[in-house]
């Protein structure tokens, strides 16, 4: 009868803390290299490794998970597009990654506040004791309908109608800030708005 081996093999060496670090910064760099490069697969390891750190820092700021998505996302597109600004001798991948979700926070603060001016605007322009048409039940309904059915188009979609309605983005500059052609944002927006559309129309239809 033939011996199985042994499942106890021999015992490995535990690296060292200091080796340990060595080899992620080691690792970190070669990341880094690639995505300079232009290497997709090096930046699928990069937003794997470094997404939920730009994700908590913007959750943690802004109190708000899904503007914290649109920020990661806001993020990594910026980063993919100017990849060639960073430059290893000036600091790692990470802190890089971290200062340009800093100005994408500071961005997403100032379009609430610029959202919320507006409305503040309106709501004096509207006088007290007037309803305005945010103020009638239908038109409450309608927000719900239209939130409920934003959440449910495609990513790509989503994305773009929030840069549009609550960034106040034109179609034009939403092309430049996701790099998508202008014809596909506004395709996309197209689509996404008529589909809303036709649900709130059908959710508000009588019934007979």
């Amino acid at each position: 009868m033939t011996a199985l081996p042994s499942p106890v093999g021999p015992v490995a060496a535990v690296p060292s803390p200091a080796e340990d670090r060595a080899e992620d910064r080691a690792e970190s760099e070669r990341l880094a290299a690639g995505f300079v490069r232009g290497d997709e697969e090096s930046f699928a390891l990069v937003y794997h490794r470094w997404a939920a750190l730009v994700y908590s820092l913007a959750a943690r700021s802004l109190g708000d998970a899904r503007e914290a998505e649109d920020v990661a996302q806001q993020t990594f597109l910026a980063a993919w597009r100017g990849r060639h600004g960073y430059h290893a001798v000036r600091g790692p991948l990470p802190g890089w990654l971290v200062g340009i979700a800093r100005r994408k926070i500071a961005d997403a603060h100032a379009a609430r506040s610029r959202r919320t001016e507006l409305a503040s605007a309106h709501a004096a322009r509207e006088g007290p004791g007037v309803p305005g048409p945010a103020e009638r039940p239908e038109a409450a309904l309608d927000r719900v309908l239209v939130t409920q059915e934003l959440r449910k188009l495609p990513p790509v979609q989503r994305h773009i109608l929030r840069l549009a309605f609550f960034d106040d983005l034109t179609h034009v500059q939403i092309a430049e800030r996701t790099g998508l052609p202008l014809g596909t944002v506004k395709s996309h927006a197209r689509r996404a708005i008529l589909r809303i559309r036709r649900s709130v129309t059908e959710s508000s239809a009588p019934v007979e």
